[in-house]
């Protein structure tokens, strides 16, 4: 069957409920319809000065301070390791790389390494997210437009709908596409060729990722937190991009203070470079970051005005005892969801926060960054 008579199918001759109405989102689906709307936490989230999850207007600005090469990609050593050798047989095999699932926290650069794998092989890319995908006509218009050895990246793939998934089974395995045509008793089902594509997915909740679909991906990549230098390295590449003068201390501070995200990192350099060029020289020293961090909220271990809260209501008004999640969150006028979603993960590898069967409790580490003397809890 020819790419007109399949797309042909799949525009509406008999596609059930609007299933093929999907084609309506060819390109659309891929790179401009915007996700619906998320839950309360990560709406929240997504506000917040240090946050890792990126708002649309932000995707923008990041798209030029992304790494284009593996050359260019700073930190995960053993995954860009792993990931050259993948790339390098599938080019000496003249075959489309294996299909890719990358796991992690928000902002440490899956979308950057799906982007990386279509430049290093030389083919297009093709980005669309888990919650966009809402029926399987979605999906088919996606794959069906796809050319020989392009690269579909699919970001949160662990909220697409157990339909449209099912829909992927057989287009990773064997590169068809069942399309059911017709309703009741007259429906007949037909089997489309798909040109061989990689499909990279990404989450940041592999447990979400059902079992079925996470063992169809032949590498499974793992991206960790950044240290330190990795991030002045990546602050450093980016304060070029934009054109900002910074020196080693300047790019240092800033690294100190992102979290271990170069999300992060990228955001509070544009939160700086805005502080240097209004109230400074115009370029960033050691000096200089640590007011414009300050005076936006960021503390010294990347720490906001909601993180401190959580600490101070946990030390000083309920003296270091255990507090149930709703009253932490109402006292801080936030939602427990965002609480838990947005704020404690941080807390909780930082050592600041400890969770009890009890409740929160502030560990030693956050009563010494507070400055406050320990209380025991049993005196009250």
């Amino acid at each position: 069957m020819t790419p007109d008579a399949r797309r042909e199918v799949l525009e509406g001759r008999g596609a059930p409920d609007g299933e093929a109405g999907g084609v309506h989102g060819g390109d659309r689906s891929a790179r401009s319809v915007s996700p619906p709307a998320r839950e309360v936490a990560d709406r929240e989230a997504a506000a917040r000065e240090v946050a890792a999850e990126a708002e649309p207007a932000e995707e923008l600005d990041e798209a030029g301070l992304r790494p284009r090469t593996l050359a260019e990609f700073v930190g995960q050593r053993q995954l860009t390791e792993h990931l050259q050798i993948v790339i390098e047989a599938a080019r000496r095999r003249r075959q489309p790389v294996d299909h890719l699932l990358f796991a992690g926290p928000p902002g440490l650069g899956k979308t950057s390494l799906s982007g990386i794998v279509a430049a290093e092989m030389g083919v297009g890319l093709r980005i669309t997210a888990g919650p966009v995908l809402v029926r399987a006509g979605d999906l088919a218009a996606l794959l069906t437009d796809l050319q020989e050895g392009d690269v579909l990246f699919i970001d949160e793939i662990h909220r697409l709908n157990r339909a449209v998934e099912e829909i992927l089974y057989p287009a990773m395995e064997d590169f068809k596409l069942d399309i059911l045509i017709g309703k009741g008793p007259t429906a007949r089902s037909i089997r489309l060729d798909l040109p061989r594509f990689t499909l990279v997915g990404a989450t940041t909740r592999t447990g979400l990722v059902t079992g079925p679909l996470r063992d169809r991906f032949g590498f499974v990549g793992r991206l960790d937190l950044y240290d330190v230098d990795e991030l002045r390295s990546i602050v450093e590449r980016s304060a070029g991009i934009l054109g900002v003068p910074i020196d080693a201390e300047g790019a240092l501070r800033i690294a100190e203070r992102s979290r271990g995200t170069p999300r992060i990192a990228n955001r509070l350099l544009r939160r700086v470079r805005d502080f240097v060029e209004v109230r400074a020289e115009g370029a960033i020293t050691g000096a200089s970051a640590v007011t414009g961090l300050e005076l936006f909220g960021v503390d010294t271990l990347g720490l906001d005005k909601v993180d401190r809260a959580i600490l101070d209501v946990l030390c000083r008004r309920f003296a270091g005892r255990a507090v149930g999640l709703t009253t932490l969150a109402q006292c801080i006028g936030e939602e427990p969801s965002t609480v838990e979603d947005a704020y404690e993960p941080y807390l909780l590898q930082q050592g600041l926060l400890q969770r009890t069967v009890r409740g929160r409790m502030a560990a030693p580490r956050a009563w010494a960054h507070l400055g406050i003397t320990p209380v025991d809890p049993g005196l009250f």
